[in-house]
């Protein structure tokens, strides 16, 4: 076969800061599925796009690309409308966990596909598979069946879905070619895409425990994601939120999906019930289903059943113990003061050391790893009092990990300001 372009054309088109053509794109992302250009070659091509960026026309096409390399899903034969969620991670952010249940029980299908954790932000399926005999890998018709009965899946994604996507990412992963947002939205949404939801809601993460720190810079993550969607014909709306930080209590994996209980069970920290609950609320709004209050859902246990039928449709036992770290370490405020920082990449770093995440994608994870803190932001503390309880089942990673958390929570006097983001920062689309 004679290749119409040669991968040194497409990387000097973008390196002279020249928009790329549809069918160079199209050639460049199948030949690199193909393995016709080289790593070496993507890479050079990511970092001309992560220097010069993309076009909106560029980054519709590189999506599409993308989608275009491997299957899509088909949810037609479902009675629910299909609505999904995505994240773009943050520490302590356990919210897909209550979450598609919730949605589910208010009459929507969530076929939620989720990644794992990587440096300081958790994955939803390491916390998934804390719980005995649960299983992330699920085929095509028993997501179907899943949803049918459930109304609810979490699983991984399937090796045939934007196959282009996840050879790239990994690329990226190694290559310094992350933070660019043209190849951050089409990362994200040429997998939301082929999923084949009819509506899909953003969660756009923002502070310093974020991959998008700044605001605005998530805005036009948000705004290029939104775009891609809706122009794809998936209903797409976007949230911003608050990660400065953390979210709820916990950041690690068991003691996330027992917070997430809480939640389920009517109660909880009161950032994650509200945040679940907003989140829920844009879902319903997306397709048509807004008569529901998910509120009533959590109180009067539906959401929690729904939960107890998804966990046990891919394996697991719902009413299992969770299990913990057999070690633990408290730490203790050393004067009287108001808690006027509590950083959400510093405690996401702690839990990482812990074990809870990994360095590599092959890493392993502990189940019963990660930090539990006991205050908050603005929090009255008197000398003595436990700020936090670290757990692990390798106590020799206690000393790097409670260097983090010094750095991540400061104590100062009553009268220094205390600065936080809004839970709700911005909202994208309708």
């Amino acid at each position: 076969m004679v290749e119409p372009f040669s991968a040194v054309e497409v990387i000097t088109t973008k390196r002279d800061r020249r928009e790329l053509t549809d069918d160079q794109i199209d050639w460049v992302i199948d030949a690199y599925t193909r393995g016709v250009v080289a790593d070496e070659q993507m890479s050079a091509l990511a970092m001309a796009i992560v220097l010069n960026g993309m076009t909106r026309h560029e980054i519709s096409r590189w999506t599409a690309a993308m989608i275009a390399s491997g299957e899509r899903m088909d949810f037609s034969s479902l009675h629910r409308p299909t609505v999904d969620k995505h994240s773009t991670g943050g520490v302590g952010d356990k919210i897909t966990l209550p979450l598609a249940p919730l949605v589910a029980a208010c009459g929507a299908a969530v076929p939620q596909l989720s990644g794992r954790g990587l440096g300081h932000t958790g994955g939803t399926l390491d916390k998934l598979e804390s719980i005995p005999g649960w299983r992330a890998a699920l085929s095509n018709a028993e997501m179907l069946a899943q949803l049918d009965d459930a109304g609810a899946v979490i699983c991984a994604a399937g090796d045939g879905l934007a196959p282009a996507d996840k050879k790239l990412y990994a690329l990226r992963d190694v290559t310094g070619t992350v933070e660019a947002i043209p190849l951050i939205a089409s990362s994200i949404m040429s997998k939301k895409i082929a999923e084949g939801a009819s509506a899909l809601v953003l969660d756009v993460k923002t502070g310093s425990g974020a991959f998008m720190r700044d605001p605005d810079q998530a805005r036009e993550l948000a705004r290029t994601m939104v775009g891609l969607g809706n122009d794809a014909g998936v209903h797409t709306t976007a949230l911003i939120t608050a990660m400065d930080v953390p979210l709820g209590r916990t950041a690690g994996n068991a003691i996330e999906v027992a917070e997430s209980l809480e939640i389920l069970a009517g109660g909880g920290p009161s950032d994650v019930r509200e945040l679940t609950l907003l989140l829920a609320r844009a879902m319903l709004d997306a397709v048509g289903l807004d008569r529901h209050d998910p509120a009533d859902a959590l109180d009067d246990g539906r959401a929690m059943d729904a939960w107890r039928r998804m966990i046990r449709g891919q394996g697991g036992d719902p009413e299992a113990p969770l299990p913990h770290a057999r070690e633990h370490h408290d730490v203790h405020a050393v004067r009287d003061g108001v808690v006027t920082r509590l950083d959400a990449y510093g405690v996401g770093l702690a839990a990482w050391r812990l074990g809870a995440g990994r360095a590599r994608k092959e890493d392993a994870v502990q189940a019963g790893a990660g930090v539990r803190w006991h205050v908050t932001q603005g929090d009255p503390v008197r000398v003595g009092q436990t700020l936090a309880t670290l757990y692990t089942d390798t106590p020799d990673r206690f000393p790097a990990a409670l260097a983090d958390l010094a750095a991540a929570i400061t104590v100062g006097d009553p009268d220094d300001a205390v600065e936080r983001l809004p839970l709700l920062v911005d909202r994208i689309g309708r």
